[in-house]
């Protein structure tokens, strides 16, 4: 009895803190909803009837037209709005051709049907599109596809304008069978999904998601710390309970945090950290460190999913809290099949359903674990303990290390390659650290772990110095044999660097000697055109410049200055100093 007085009150404590949260985000909401300039400037969908618009309605297209450009006018309905990317342009002639259209600034928002961020137009969107050869009568087809802030996204619309530019009389027809809206769409009160449906929806999708590969690892090996684990009945139910307490308010918190940001004017939805390069690249640690444990590189406690047992002096209750709290984490870059429609009914539904719909999803996955220890039977049918434990759990690190793989893609799709090198380069530092740490663990001596620390600080720091160092703009062109004739001919000064990603010698000298505040200074200042020829893949235009110059590798720094037509090598291994040399002239180093 004691023992369960002791979990009452610690999940009584978390229980009391979410609510103390759960009632400032219901203030949040209609302070934000009063003061926030954005709430008032997209307001929810108007409503006709109980109905939604039809599209004609939500989107109202006005066009007009000179000899010159065509100007097409979109009068957009209160909470309606129209993606940028959706737009399609097509010339119904032979005679008129269509220039590249000039769209508005519009709203970045993330969009929970796409799952990515995209830009779209609330209000109103003006599209100008430059005509070339135009006749005086001319068809343009058009696409554009639409959605209600409450949820409703219509079908690609398509209709066709004709235009007489003499007169200026204009029309727009609807291309038919293309107005009904998506029948996905849970927001059309005919469609709309129940409360208690959603609720179901959100229970059998949280389920699934114990069997996404970021999760799976987690489930299966707490589930098999019961085999090796003693115990009563009450034990193990109270474990079950701890685990489940962890993963419903790790989901309810998650729903705080969205409806928060939401109500101060943010467009997003599941998964919205994942929009973070940094939290994307810290999942990847938290990935990659869970892998390493479960392959026996090191030993938290009892392993790494007893996570958190060392702060409990003496009662592993909160490793199981923990380890829910976990669960959920590497959960979120996840989505299950019936977490659509269940994650899509919150966006239109008061807190307190939005919320319910989110601890619906956490019992949902933590009811697998509940189940199991609730009911003897079901524990009794676990394999008994054996050398195969050790290596189910060894096995159980490849889909981790797999989803840190498929996180690093991500990351490189957001930023740039030094970003994913620096993080590879920040996992091999963290191996390190491990290591460090590992050999020195049984060590009396504190200066002796120093060494891990010092590594461990390098391994988190090497992806958070990329991802916050700011990019500068491009200051050179592109190497091309025509446009270095061209220059030349103009009586240019040119510098031509020849590198390749896989040079280190060329990326050293890139981060030495040209990419300094002095080197483009000199650039400016004796107005040299910087070209760049990049040989990380076959060129044949660039092989054939290196051989030009007897050379068949790279890097290769080539001077061309206006008075000397004679070209000038520099050294492979440059200096700031060799550089201001020879752009101002004092070097008479000259080579063919």
């Amino acid at each position: 009895m004691e023992t369960v007085k002791i979990v009452t009150k610690s999940c009584l404590s978390h229980a009391s803190r979410l609510l103390a949260i759960t009632v400032f985000v219901l203030a949040s909401q209609s302070l934000f909803g009063d003061f926030n300039p954005q709430a008032t400037d997209t307001p929810r969908a108007s409503f006709v009837g109980n109905s939604f618009l039809s599209a004609e309605d939500a989107f109202q297209l006005n066009a007009s037209a000179t000899d010159a450009e065509l100007l097409l006018e979109w009068t957009i309905a209160p909470g309606y709005y129209l993606y940028k990317e959706k737009f399609k342009f097509m010339g119904g002639d032979t005679s008129t051709q269509l220039g590249a259209p000039s769209f508005p600034s519009g709203t970045n928002q993330w969009d929970d049907y796409f799952a990515r961020n995209l830009e779209v137009f609330y209000s109103s969107a003006q599209i100008r599109i430059p005509l070339i050869n135009a006749v005086r009568y001319i068809t343009v087809d058009i696409e554009s596809q639409g959605c209600a802030d409450a949820g409703l996204c219509y079908p690609p619309q398509q209709q066709r304008l004709k235009i007489d530019l003499q007169s200026g009389i204009t029309s727009v027809q609807a291309i038919p069978a293309a107005s009904r809206p998506l029948a996905f769409s849970a927001a059309n009160p005919n469609d709309q999904l129940s409360l208690g449906l959603t609720l179901i929806f959100a229970v059998i999708g949280g389920i699934l998601l114990n069997l996404m590969p970021c999760v799976f690892p987690v489930l299966t090996i707490k589930a098999m710390s019961f085999v090796t684990t003693s115990g009563t009945s009450t034990t193990h139910r109270l474990h079950g309970i701890s685990y489940a307490a962890g993963v419903i308010l790790s989901f309810v918190a998650i729903a705080l945090l969205m409806l928060i940001l939401r109500a101060g004017g943010d467009a997003i939805g599941w998964g919205f950290q994942l929009q973070s390069p940094l939290f994307v690249s810290a999942l990847i640690y938290l990935f990659f460190f869970m892998g390493l444990s479960l392959l026996g590189l090191f030993e938290l406690g009892t392993g790494v999913m007893a996570l958190g047992h060392e702060t409990t002096q003496g009662s592993n209750y909160r490793a199981s809290f923990m380890t829910g709290i976990l669960a959920t984490t590497v959960a979120s870059p996840c989505t299950a099949p019936f977490m659509g429609p269940a994650l899509g009914f919150t966006l239109t539904q008061p807190v307190a359903w939005s919320l319910l719909v989110f601890a619906c999803l956490g019992l949902g996955m933590a009811l697998p674990l509940i189940l199991l220890t609730w009911i003897p039977a079901w524990r009794n049918k676990l394999p008994r303990p054996g050398a195969w434990m050790n290596h189910f759990k060894q096995a159980m690190a490849f889909p981790l290390f797999m989803t840190a793989v498929w996180l690093l893609w991500v990351v490189g799709k957001q930023t740039n390659m030094n970003v994913v090198a620096s993080v590879v380069l920040g996992l091999v530092f963290l191996s390190l650290s491990i290591w460090l740490w590992k050999i020195q663990v049984n060590s009396a001596r504190y200066l002796a772990k120093v060494p891990a620390i010092i590594v461990l600080g390098i391994a988190l720091g090497l992806p958070l110095t990329m991802l916050t160092t700011k990019t500068e703009p491009r200051q050179w062109e592109a190497y091309s044999e025509a446009k270095l004739g061209a220059l030349l001919n103009d009586n240019h000064a040119v510098f031509i660097s020849v590198g390749a990603d896989w040079c280190v010698t060329c990326l050293v000298n890139e981060r030495v000697a040209l990419s300094s505040e002095s080197f483009y200074s000199a650039l400016k200042e004796q107005k040299i055109t910087y070209l760049k020829a990049d040989w990380t893949r076959r060129d044949a235009e660039i092989t054939a410049f290196l051989n030009r110059f007897q050379r068949t590798g790279v890097p290769l720094y080539v001077y061309y200055s206006r008075d000397n037509q004679e070209p000038q090598i520099l050294d492979q291994i440059l200096s700031p100093q060799k550089i201001q040399t020879t752009f101002y002239g004092k070097s008479q180093n000259t080579r063919k």
